[in-house]
């Protein structure tokens, strides 16, 4: 199982200074590394079809609606299950999440894992890569710690990848955005993308 985890928002609770009043973090599933390895390569072949680089990479935040659509509908038919968390900064009271963004984020990750109903055993995870090695180091240890016991293991191992080369997180960041946008009503473009994907989706968790 593989699984590539990207975010859409910010984890930052200034919402009045820019931050964005939802944060969102969407995981795509692979059940089968076959699946993974199609999807790249229909992701790759849409790339070249549109004759971008072949370092070209696809973000929601800089897309166009017309690419955007292009994009979700061109994966549609691939085998992948959606399951994400979304955030209204609202609703969350611990003063450490509020004040910390590497917590809030840290936190966002293990909750949408954590409580998957035994659809994630012993997965691959794949996270766009930032930060050093020690920040690095303190996420495995703090996901390892946080998500698997003697009883359950959701996580064999955990990578931090380049999403520059990495087109199935870019699918991510494309998916996270696509149900970001779901929750930026004031944008008439609100639904029209996560329509497309809808189908794939496991499970979409309104976090309160």
């Amino acid at each position: 199982m593989l699984v590539f985890i990207d975010d859409s928002g910010d984890p930052g609770f200034k919402i009045d200074k820019g931050s964005t009043p939802v944060f969102v973090i969407a995981c795509v599933i692979f059940d089968d590394e076959l699946e993974a390895e199609k999807t790249a390569v229909t992701i790759k072949e849409f790339r070249r079809k549109l004759k971008f680089s072949d370092k070209y990479e696809f973000k929601f935040n800089k897309s166009s609606k017309e690419l955007r659509l292009k994009f979700l509908k061109q994966i549609a038919s691939c085998k992948f299950r959606i399951r994400a968390i979304v955030f209204d900064k609202k609703k969350i009271r611990s003063a450490e999440l509020k004040t910390s963004k590497q917590s809030f984020y840290n936190y966002a990750i293990k909750m949408v894992l954590k409580h998957n109903f035994g659809t994630i055993k012993e997965a691959k995870l794949r996270l766009d890569g930032h930060g050093d090695r020690l920040y690095k180091r303190e996420v495995i240890k703090y996901l390892r710690n946080e998500l698997n016991n003697p009883n359950e293991k959701i996580f064999q191992k955990l990578q931090f990848v380049d999403s520059r080369s990495n087109v199935l997180i870019q699918l991510a960041d494309m998916v996270a955005g696509s149900i970001h946008r779901v929750h930026q009503v004031n944008k008439n473009d609100a639904k029209v993308y996560y329509s497309l994907i809808k189908k794939r989706e496991d499970n979409l968790w309104n976090f309160a």
